[in-house]
């Protein structure tokens, strides 16, 4: 049996420590120790909350999927209010195993897609009633005291510049594994890893192709 591992963690500081991955991977070797298997190949996700790019799951499924491979997680019950997560898997065709949960099919996948895109549209609909609710009793929202007042403060875009600064390192942070695993496949040149990453289809901020001149600001802030 071989086995491709997906392995998942929430920050690159994860990510670079070794926290919860290494839990996964003791999982996943377990699981292919019982039956018999051969890790293949490994992908490890840096997955921000606020995204759904998920280009090391793709390689994962598409690898899995072209050599007949079977992808196996560490753990499905953590991933199972994560609809995205959920929907990609269960329409991969490709076969997969939770080390926790390894009677798991495409069926209960299903199931817990349509639980979690349900429990999503829950949360927005309670978030509006609760909005419009307040606005019937007469409480305003918003900032009271305007855009207009914060920028005579000077307030308005200090905050702006330094949410830009905050949400750039954040974006720099989610795509830190990916950087540091083609450098370890010896792409390290700025031309390289700016082809590389625009043919795995990750973007930059902006939604666009990488360059040179962004990808030197991405590994400078790597580096701060």
């Amino acid at each position: 049996m071989r086995i491709v591992a997906y392995y998942r963690v929430s920050t690159a500081k994860q990510g670079r420590s070794g926290l919860g991955l290494e839990a996964q991977t003791a999982a996943v070797e377990a699981y292919a120790g019982r039956v018999g298997g051969t890790i293949t190949a490994a992908f490890t996700e840096v997955e921000s909350g606020k995204t759904n790019d998920r280009p090391q799951l793709t390689q994962a499924l598409h690898l899995a999927k072209v050599t007949g491979a079977t992808l196996v997680i560490a753990k499905l019950d953590r991933l199972s209010r994560n609809a995205a997560f959920l929907i990609t898997l269960r329409d991969s065709g490709c076969r997969f195993v939770a080390a926790d949960m390894p009677d798991a099919c495409e069926l209960t996948v299903g199931i817990m897609a349509l639980v979690a895109e349900q429990e999503r549209k829950a949360i927005s609909r309670r978030t509006r009633e609760a909005l419009q609710a307040a606005k019937a009793r007469g409480q305003r929202l918003g900032n009271p005291n305007g855009a207009a007042a914060l920028r005579r403060a000077a307030k308005g875009n200090a905050a702006s510049r330094e949410a830009a600064k905050v949400n750039a390192d954040r974006f720099a942070q989610d795509r830190a594994s990916v950087v540091a695993q083609l450098q370890e496949a010896g792409v390290v040149s700025l031309g390289a890893i700016a082809a590389a990453l625009n043919k795995r289809g990750i973007t930059t901020p902006r939604g666009g192709q990488w360059h040179r001149s962004t990808v030197r600001n991405l590994l400078g802030r790597l580096t701060i």
